[in-house]
Order: C-alpha cells, then structure tokens, then sequence
C-alpha cells in the first residue's frame, strides 16, 4: 500500500492523478494507493446529480465520474482517494462503501466525536448535522473517489447548494462539534494509520491464482 500526501491540490490535477494511478493499479504496474490532500474551494457534482440542486447559477460546477450529487471542498476539509483494486477484494461496492463508513466513524470517535449512518443516506451525521460524505466511482474495478471529513472548514460555501440532494441537509464540522484546535493533519494521521489494518480486516486481499 502507498500513501500520498497531495497537500493543498487543484482539483483537476487530483483528478487527473486519480485516473493516471487508477489505470496503472488495473495493468499491475503500480501498487494500491491512498492520496490523501485538501483541494482550493470547489463544487462537484456525480454523474447523476441534479443541476437543479445548485442555489446559485453563478457558481461554477466540476461533473465527475462519480456516484453522489453536489457537494463542496475546500481548506479544512480532508478528502481522500482511496484507489483500490476490487478485482482482488471481492467486486462488492456495497462492502467498499461501508469500509469507508466504518472508517470516518472510527476516526470520530478517535476524537470523542459519536458518527452516525442514516438508511438511504451515504455518509455519516452526528445530532447536529451532516459531517462526511461519500462519493465513488469505478475504473475497471479500481476504485476513484471516496470521502471528505469536515475538519474545520467554512460551512457557509455549502449554502448555495442542496448538498448531496438532501433538502434541508444541515451540515457540520468537526470544529462545529467543539474540538477548534484539531488539525487536518492529526486526523490525516489517524486515517494512514489505520486505513489498512482496517482494509485487509473487512475486504481482504486473496491469493492470486
């Protein structure tokens, strides 16, 4: 497993590097990867999102190969990309998004902060509002995307948009929460830290024929 730490990356160069390790991960030229990174501010929408959910026609809007509607990135938000090879792991989306649900809970709670799962909504919640969410895609079964945790970003960016389609979505941060003096990094470091303990316990790797 390789980690990248992208830093403060231009969302169309992670992209482009998404799509780049993705193909070599599929041809066995490279090994699976973990980028890591925080992106200048954003809007994205999934394939099939509703344009309709956009507030403000003025903003500028990214379309991507992804599930999942519009959200937002930007500083003080982690976000990773998890580019992993599904051939090896069983082709189920349903266990790989839940993989990365049971890890954004786990990482909450690491910093006393209690996640929730809703049914029929991706992501995880607490009492106050929406605090991470999912978005995947596929490139001949390596994955693309994954997650943003809310660290401490603005929240306001999210006002302009119906995020992930849910009306009347509250949304939420980790400084929200009450923890102001976590940092980006010491949740990153968190996630390297147990992302593949936690990988090879719920989708393991098998043996090659």
């Amino acid at each position: 497993m390789r980690y990248i730490d992208g830093g403060l990356m231009d969302y169309g160069k992670a992209y482009a590097l998404q799509e780049s390790l993705a193909a070599d991960i599929s041809n066995g030229h490279t090994e699976e990867t973990l980028l890591l990174l925080q992106h200048p501010s954003v809007y994205t929408i999934g394939r099939g999102g509703l344009l309709s959910n956009i507030l403000d026609p003025a903003i500028q809007v990214e379309r991507v190969n992804r599930g999942g509607d519009v959200t937002w990135h930007g500083p003080g938000q982690l976000v990773g990309y998890p580019l992993i090879n599904l051939t090896r792991r069983g082709r189920d989306l349903h266990r790989w998004i839940g993989f990365l649900e049971e890890l954004l809970v786990d990482t909450l709670d690491t910093f006393g902060i209690r996640g929730q799962l809703r049914e029929g909504a991706r992501g995880v919640w607490t009492k106050q509002g929406k605090i991470a969410f999912l978005g995947v895609g596929v490139r001949r079964w390596v994955t693309m995307h994954g997650f943003s945790l809310n660290v401490s970003p603005e929240l306001h960016p999210f006002d302009t948009i119906i995020p992930c389609g849910i009306a009347e979505c509250p949304i939420t941060s980790m400084a929200a929460e009450g923890l102001h003096t976590v940092s980006v990094d010491e949740v990153k470091n968190h996630v390297l830290e147990i992302f593949e303990p936690l990988l090879q316990s719920r989708l393991p790797k098998k043996m090659s024929r």
